[in-house]
């Protein structure tokens, strides 16, 4: 798990948040730092709308920070004012993998133009902000199982360098049951080169998960879903080496690690 390091706010500590329904303070690439905003107010970070949450102690920014963010000091925008934080160096671990298609590895140039096109319409999804619902950031797992990856690795495939891991992978048999983490609504179903069987949800306010690998989808696009709900069954479709389900949690157009969303049941 990625260690907590304390936010300063100006002069303001970030509260501990223990046993409050927000998703857990890790600010480093790839977490998710939770602001004291004093009121509640259109809240931005690199020009992404953010999700913002209320509860007895006050109003906060919820940020998700991407994997590429330089440690250092940063803020974000609350209308015409901003509020600095500070993202710490945190230091992921290196993953080895060897794939049997060298084609998974290093795409063919017509590969390269459908990889395209599918990184488009997954990054619209993405950069979705409804604001039609509040979102549960207490998930569930969406399947019991050892995880096989986790978030962040930098991965070396075949001895070649590629994007670190964007989510956390969940070994698990072939057909086993994927279900919701939490309510939300179906944004997208794909079968991508890279993802194979793919279904993302939007639960609201720039929160997006993505499940990936499925053996069969189970949803339609604008399905309303419970936490719960079963999305789907755990497969080897698209690049991969053996049975899993990779789940990816996106906020405020920033993946991050979907362990900070967990709760404790």
């Amino acid at each position: 798990m990625i260690p907590r390091f304390t936010l300063l706010i100006l002069v303001v500590a970030v509260y501990p948040l223990r046993g409050l329904a927000m998703p857990e303070h890790s600010s480093v690439p790839g977490g998710v730092a939770i602001i004291p905003i004093g009121i509640s107010e259109k809240i931005t970070f690199n020009g992404n709308p953010v999700l913002t949450l209320k509860n007895s102690n006050g109003a906060f920014a919820i940020v998700g920070i991407p994997l590429s963010t330089k440690p250092g000091n940063h803020e974000i925008i609350a209308g015409k004012n901003s509020i600095a934080f500070t993202i710490e160096q945190y230091e992921y671990e290196t993953q080895y993998l060897t794939f049997q298609s060298q084609r998974q590895v290093s795409p063919l140039p017509e590969d390269l133009k459908r990889v395209a096109l599918e990184r488009k319409e997954m990054n619209s999804v993405f950069r979705r902000f409804t604001t039609t619902m509040i979102p549960d950031t207490n998930f569930n797992a969406p399947l019991k199982g050892p995880r096989s990856s986790s978030f962040g690795l930098r991965r070396v495939l075949n001895g070649l360098s590629r994007n670190p891991h964007s989510g956390m992978d969940i070994a698990a048999p072939e057909g086993t049951l994927v279900s919701a983490p939490a309510k939300g609504v179906v944004a997208a179903i794909g079968k991508y080169f890279f993802n194979g069987n793919t279904v993302l949800i939007d639960h609201g306010h720039g929160l997006i998960t993505m499940y990936c690998h499925l053996k069969n989808i189970h949803v339609d696009i604008n399905d309303h879903l419970n936490k719960g709900s079963i999305i789907g069954s755990v497969g080897q479709t698209g690049r991969v080496t053996g049975p899993h389900l990779h789940w990816g949690v996106s906020l405020n157009n920033a993946r991050v690690d979907p362990e900070l969303f967990l709760s404790d049941d």
